[in-house]
């Protein structure tokens, strides 16, 4: 297991902390600038804070007395840009990073090509590659090391999207014959939530939240959370409550928020996922209907990879926009149209409320 814990007030800002277990992706999501690279290079042995402290199975690589070197501390790093040597042929590029004792050993390059489906191509160049076949020699390379953690930043931002997909499912694959914590830095959400296991969210070098996907992505600590990660509903309301009932008093609307536990009246923050709005159906109305039920305008729809976008404003709740997902077959049968007027229901389990 890593973990890694780092403060620094003076010049770069940290305030850092996680962990990741061994055979765990961990994704560090953030804006450009939040600190996310630089806490990698700090795991590294490349850039070494103020205080804090890392230790890997146990292992102290950094602490206010100790400070390994990148070398002592096995890590393997995959850069954005690959780094590769560009007149060295592929398998040169591995041979560097084995140990000296293995590097005659063309049995040990030809495991690291195989491992990263590139068996038959030891002896081209770099710039005889495409850019995924680039990044999977990076990959190599990295292995090559027999590293205690994989450090990857950025790793898929400079392919075109059809190959990131293809890289996905191979470090996807990859990762099940790697017991080792895999880190990487992603600006791309969806991207983390595909792969990752546990999610840090970063921002101006402090750790905001660590948890699963779907905990960072639908159940945010926070406002701050809520905006790095781009939850597209995020309100403002009143809780009331009673022994029997929490009512959500949003702009006049009613909700009901089953099993939440907030005993005095306040002024809160909320969001639910565009997923969790339900589309009325004109052809075939439910009893669903009568949950959290609300009414608005369409003034906008939007169709990508078969999922419909449907911003719809809330007269009731001083028109504010609220955004709702549903298949494109279901907006098409339901024929919906800019200007439509339609009902909804959001669902009342759905409903975060946020912790501050």
């Amino acid at each position: 297991m890593l973990q890694v814990s780092l403060k620094q007030s003076q010049g770069i800002q940290l305030d850092v902390d996680f962990s990741c277990q061994n055979g765990e992706i961990l994704a560090l999501v953030g804006p450009s600038g939040a600190g996310k690279s630089t806490v990698l290079r700090a795991i590294a042995g490349l850039y070494s804070p103020r205080s804090g402290k890392i230790t890997s199975s146990g292992k102290v690589w950094f602490d206010n007395d100790i400070s390994l070197t990148p070398q002592q501390r096995r890590v393997g790093m995959v850069f954005q840009s690959y780094a590769l040597f560009p007149h060295l042929t592929v398998e040169d590029n591995i041979r560097l990073a084995l140990d000296p004792s293995q590097r005659t050993d063309d049995s040990s390059v030809s495991k690291l090509l195989a491992q990263v489906n590139l068996t038959g191509l030891g002896l081209r160049y770099p710039k005889q590659l495409s850019g995924g076949q680039q990044q999977r020699v990076a990959i190599a390379r990295a292995l090559a090391r027999q590293p205690d953690v994989l450090l990857l930043d950025e790793p898929f931002s400079a392919v075109d999207k059809v190959t990131r997909r293809k890289l996905y499912l191979e470090l996807n694959s990859l990762r099940r014959q790697l017991d080792m914590p895999i880190i990487f830095v992603t600006h791309d959400l969806d991207e983390a939530a595909m792969l990752a296991d546990s999610m840090v969210v970063i921002h101006h070098g402090k750790t905001l939240q660590q948890g699963t996907p779907h905990d960072i992505l639908y159940q945010p600590n926070n406002v701050a959370v809520a905006k790095q990660v781009d939850v597209r509903n995020l309100f403002e309301g009143d809780i009331t409550s009673t022994e029997q009932v929490t009512k959500l008093v949003w702009h006049g609307i009613n909700l009901d928020i089953p099993g939440t536990k907030i005993q005095a009246s306040q002024a809160i923050s909320w969001i639910i996922s565009p997923a969790k709005v339900i589309l009325h159906q004109r052809l075939r109305p439910s009893r669903g209907e009568q949950e959290n039920p609300v009414s608005g305008e369409i003034v906008e729809l939007l169709t990508l990879r078969g999922i419909t976008t449907v911003l719809v404003r809330i007269p009731l709740a001083k028109d504010l926009i609220i955004q709702m997902d549903v298949s494109e077959h279901v907006a098409e049968r339901n024929q919906l149209q800019q200007g439509q007027t339609i009902s909804m229901s959001l669902i009342g389990s759905a409903i975060h409320i946020l912790k501050e």
